[in-house]
């Protein structure tokens, strides 16, 4: 106990200066130790520190971190030392139900000045696995391997390759850019939504479409019912690992009844048709030789053309 009656608690050490990935990584188990015990006190956050919870601006301390009762099995780090910026992807318990959590820290002289999350709980919509996202513990090993530096890209190479997934995505045609591996795969929100084979159509429209591979999906035109991603912005990139961390907001303007696809078939998206939505997109990539290998988002449903509370961002106009 210090002279003042204050304990070591009550002033959490400042974080170091030039904070390496475990030191980020680190931070970022202190951080989720710290919405658990309900005690914002525990980390060194600055005075004016900016906390939302999808895209709302809170207090720290209030929202989930009222009813947060434990951290999951799955955890999914990343980091950039060159911003002092950590992001996460994991599992966390509310009311001892299982959700799904994104969240990203910045640090600016020792102090977290940026605290961003967001939430998919079950009942959120859309492909979904919680309990399957949950299991595993940790990401596949390929996520956390470095990319060797003969072949390693610039931080703005790899931001060009994760914004050429999201112009793909905007008003798909397919035949725009669609720079991906053969063996790309991707998960949202816990479920694989790419290479996996169904003896019915698994989507709507009666389009086999989750079957198909990442560059399949897009050179099909299937995901014409996007008529927009705006506010995209890629604050985390991570070039050892040749990882982006990027948001972005997903428009459906409900203005797409059909989709003439590439292979002749018209697609009924008439679920779709007459009502806008939009969804919030936090989403990792591991790109490798310029073309994306995975992809992992979480994605929650939000007011249609949704403008978030963090500032920048690109349009694909």
């Amino acid at each position: 106990m210090a002279a003042n009656g204050l304990s070591a608690q009550d002033h959490p050490q400042r974080v170091p200066v030039d904070c390496n990935r475990p030191c980020l990584e680190g931070l970022v188990d202190q951080y989720l130790a710290a919405v658990v015990a309900h005690d914002p006190k525990r980390l060194p956050l600055s005075a004016d520190v900016k906390y939302t919870e999808n895209d709302q601006v809170l207090d720290v301390g209030d929202g989930f971190w009222n009813n947060a009762t434990g951290i999951g099995n799955y955890k999914h780090y990343f980091a950039d030392p060159a911003t002092s910026q950590a992001a996460w992807m994991g599992t966390m318990k509310e009311k001892n139900a299982l959700l799904l959590m994104a969240l990203r820290l910045r640090v600016q002289l020792g102090r977290i000045t940026e605290v961003e999350t967001s939430y998919f709980r079950t009942g959120g919509g859309g492909p979904n696995n919680i309990a399957a996202m949950d299991a595993p513990g940790k990401p596949e090993a390929l996520w956390l391997e470095p990319i060797s530096a003969a072949q390693r890209s610039s931080r703005n190479q790899l931001i060009e390759i994760a914004n050429a997934y999201f112009e793909g995505v905007q008003r798909n045609d397919g035949k725009g850019f669609y720079p991906f591996t053969d063996d790309c795969d991707r998960i949202e929100n816990g479920a694989h939504t790419t290479n996996t084979p169904s003896p019915r159509p698994n989507t709507p429209g009666g389009f086999n479409y989750m079957a198909l591979n990442c560059r399949q999906q897009l050179e099909s035109g299937y995901l014409g019912i996007v008529t927009s991603v705006h506010h995209r912005r890629y604050p985390l990139v991570d070039e050892e690992r040749g990882v982006v961390w990027a948001y972005s907001i997903f428009d459906m303007g409900g203005t797409v009844p059909t989709i003439k696809l590439t292979n002749g078939e018209t697609a009924d998206m008439s679920m779709f048709a007459g009502r806008a939505s939009s969804i919030e997109v936090s989403e990792a990539f591991r790109i490798e030789n310029n073309k994306i290998r995975r992809v992992e988002m979480i994605g929650s449903s939000v007011p249609y053309h949704f403008n978030p509370a963090w500032p920048g961002g690109l349009s694909g106009k």
